[in-house]
């Protein structure tokens, strides 16, 4: 049995999940709301304000549906209820980020700024010039505007320099040596 998929998904106060037949799941919470369809493969029942995923065969394929799917619930019940953050440090002699309405606008080095319109459940803010924080409900959403907001600067091993999750680590490396 799969050790993630086994266990059960309590639901919050505050935060209602509800179960199509064909297996499309709703949650809604104080952040908002929240619909994916899952897998025919497994089955979704609601006992006792939890969410209880099965599966009925242990074909390679929906073992691992299973894990992943209450793995998924879980994830957009946290969502509804607590929202989900990414930060992002600039690093960088005049790299510096800025909201300008709900667009983010940064200056990474380029001849030009760059602008990022933010995607429908994204926010963006700027506590300060080289910090970003992309907030959100849908995971997956908040972490996909994040690394596209990383790849337009990716930190580079030399200097660090670039566009880099909070607690990311970047190896350096050492550099060129001089003559003798």
């Amino acid at each position: 049995m799969s050790r993630i998929g086994k266990l059960p998904v309590a639901i919050p106060n505050g935060a209602t999940v509800t179960v199509t037949p064909d297996n499309v799941v709703t949650v809604k919470g104080p952040k908002g709301q929240l619909v994916r369809a899952m897998s025919k493969d497994v089955n979704i029942a609601l006992e006792d304000n939890h969410v209880v995923v099965t599966r009925d065969s242990d074909v390679k394929n929906v073992r691992a549906l299973h894990g992943l799917t209450r793995a998924l619930i879980n994830n957009m019940v946290i969502g509804v209820t607590e929202g989900y953050a990414k930060t992002l440090e600039l690093v960088g002699v005049g790299y510096r980020a800025q909201l300008q309405g709900k667009k983010l606008v940064m200056n990474l080095g380029y001849s030009h700024p760059v602008e990022i319109e933010p995607a429908e459940g994204v926010v963006f803010e700027t506590p300060a010039a080289t910090k970003v924080i992309v907030r959100g409900i849908d995971k997956e959403l908040v972490g996909a505007v994040a690394a596209d907001i990383r790849t337009w600067r990716k930190p580079e091993p030399y200097k660090g320099k670039g566009i880099k999750y909070e607690n990311e680590v970047i190896r350096r490396k050492e550099g060129k040596t001089g003559k003798k």
